[in-house]
């Protein structure tokens, strides 16, 4: 497969868009009437926001003379200067800039991702919306058909740590590698479990690719902040999520049409065969392709937040020391648990709706699977939306407030219609459960790498991911509980409390957008430039300590 590694035209700075081949020149100074010759003091600056950063005085030798304070928009809105192919983009006051493009292969790069992502999801919950059959099958209790679900809540907790410190200091490709290759391997385990004494042998599979998990699930910032640019980060990371999101869909969607409930128990082998041999086809040819299309970064960084952090020494960069620093960080720390209440809700309502709708509407396995089609299709639209909202607005802590009060109230709507009899309406409180409670996944990803840049976007991404898994396996036992001993209701009316307590907590979240601030030129991060020679020499050195304090 032949892909592209040229870079579009287009250098990515804070503002507008610049044409390819030119660069902005401040103020008005006529082309080329601004560069003086080198004679005078070494300098090396960089303006933030109409300030001179760590810089002597402006010297003859310095470009622009007299600077003229811009407003961060403005900066990058100046006349444009023919430039040769390939050279520094500078910025407002004449400091070169590290150049910014965005590749081509970023698009492919995410639909590869999403597409083994989806495989991925759609195995975890094979199992469980179909729990009925395959507790017949197997002929174990519903509770090791929850382990099927729940192991991945379980394995996720102790490898995210060494997961995200191979994806910090082995790269990108290679975590996608081990991702795809690990859901790959446990779909054909699970082909030879296709015999009612196998349990432990599709338990293995599924052990397996629980363990792929923690090599996807924290990838979706990270490749969108490497590989997109300021404008479409958000989006891009939605993108990314929306993969697992509709691998869930389709969970729901095709167990009970390609497994449907029969005693014929050589007929049911036959279909449990089916649907796992086609799994394993399609996460085979996924891992081909991700050995193809995956490149660790592009040839330019895409941001200038993304040129920052590249200008970073690597032998500076303490995985021990970021994650303390992560937890350091107050309002990370409330965003953690907001999110694992969140997400970890939404695990527990997906592993259990099939019991939940066969309480009220027995027989309705297809109906529940479809119900669950409708909360994740939903919940994309809403991921999609959101991020095209923050990309637009940049108002993380308001959106990600809003949509949890909106999926609070969805959860209340939902809990208190379910035993109305009439399963259209079942479907309706679903799908606006899922708009908002799913639709939070990327905003709780986006804001948290907001509020900690320079830390790692894998870092950040795995531990909100982990207090999830953590949520979830908590939330799923404990639901579970009350559904069979009491009712449906009293399980949902948990998870309603948990969420109020997730919306008291967003709310005393500060909002500091470290990672925009840089891109258009405001930081409230230790910045500083290094001196060279001559402003024409060399570029000024922008250095961002990857270990910089956390803003509280």
């Amino acid at each position: 497969m032949a892909l592209p590694d040229s870079e579009e035209g287009e250098p990515v700075a804070p503002g507008h868009p610049l044409a390819k081949g030119f660069l902005p020149v401040s103020g008005e100074a006529p082309a080329g009437k601004n560069l003086e010759p080198q004679n005078g003091p070494k300098a090396g600056c960089l303006l933030l926001n109409g300030v001179l950063q760590n810089s002597p005085a402006a010297a003859p030798g310095a470009l622009g003379g007299p600077h003229t304070v811009l407003a961060p928009e403005e900066e990058t809105q100046a006349r444009l200067l023919p430039t040769e192919p390939g050279e520094e983009t500078p910025g407002a006051e004449g400091a070169p800039l590290p150049r910014t493009a965005l590749s081509p292969r970023r698009f492919v790069v995410l639909l590869v991702f999403s597409l083994y992502s989806l495989v991925n999801a759609f195995q975890w919950i094979q199992y469980s919306i179909i729990s009925n059959v395959f507790e017949g099958f197997y002929g174990v209790s519903l509770l090791h058909i929850d382990w099927l679900s729940m192991v991945y809540m379980l394995a996720y907790v102790p490898l995210i740590f060494p997961a995200t410190w191979l994806l910090d200091t082995r790269g990108l490709r290679l975590t996608a590698l081990l991702g795809s290759g690990l859901n790959c391997l446990g779909a054909w385990i699970k082909c030879g479990s296709v015999q009612r004494h196998l349990f432990w042998v599709t338990m293995l599979g599924q052990c397996l690719c629980s363990v792929a998990q923690v090599f996807i699930l924290g990838l979706p910032s990270r490749i969108a902040s490497v590989w997109f640019g300021p404008k479409e980060v958000s989006t891009a990371c939605a993108t990314a999520v929306l993969g697992n999101q509709l691998g869930t869909a389709v969970g729901f969607l095709l167990p009970p049409v390609l497994v449907p409930n029969t005693q014929n128990n050589t007929s049911l082998a036959y279909n449990i065969s089916t649907m796992f041999y086609g799994t394993s086809a399609i996460a085979t040819l996924l891992f081909i392709m991700t050995a193809i299309a995956f490149k660790e970064k592009p040839q330019y960084p895409p941001s200038q937040a993304q040129a920052a952090l590249r200008d970073s020494p690597p032998e500076e960069y303490s995985y021990k020391k970021s994650i303390r620093n992560l937890f350091k960080n107050i309002p990370f720390v409330l965003l953690l648990v907001t999110y694992g209440i969140m997400t970890g809700a939404f695990y527990s309502v997906s592993t259990l709706l099939n019991q939940v709708i066969l309480k009220y509407y027995p027989g309705e396995e297809v109906n529940a699977g479809r119900i669950g089609l409708t909360l994740v299709v939903a919940g994309m639209v809403g991921s999609i939306l959101c991020g095209l909202w923050l990309d637009y607005t940049k108002t993380y802590k308001q959106t990600t407030l809003i949509v949890y009060i909106l999926s609070f109230i969805g959860m209340v709507i939902f809990t208190f219609t379910l035993d109305l009899g009439y399963i259209i309406i079942v479907f309706v409180t679903g799908g606006i459960l899922g708009f908002f409670m799913t639709g939070y996944l990327p905003l709780g990803f986006e804001f948290a790498v907001e509020i900690t840049y320079p830390e790692s976007e894998g870092t950040s991404s795995g531990l909100l991911n982990a207090a999830a898994q953590i949520f979830g396996i908590l939330f799923t036992l404990a639901q579970g509980k009350l559904t069979s001993d009491y009712s449906p209701r009293a399980g949902n009316i948990f998870l309603c409390a948990w969420m109020f307590v997730g919306i008291i907590l967003t709310a005393l979240i500060k909002s500091d957008l470290r990672r925009h601030n840089i891109n258009i030129g405001i930081t409230n991060v230790e910045i500083k430039a290094v001196p060279v020679d001559s402003p024409m020499d060399q570029e000024p050195k922008i250095t961002l300590s990857k270990q910089s304090n956390s803003s509280i």
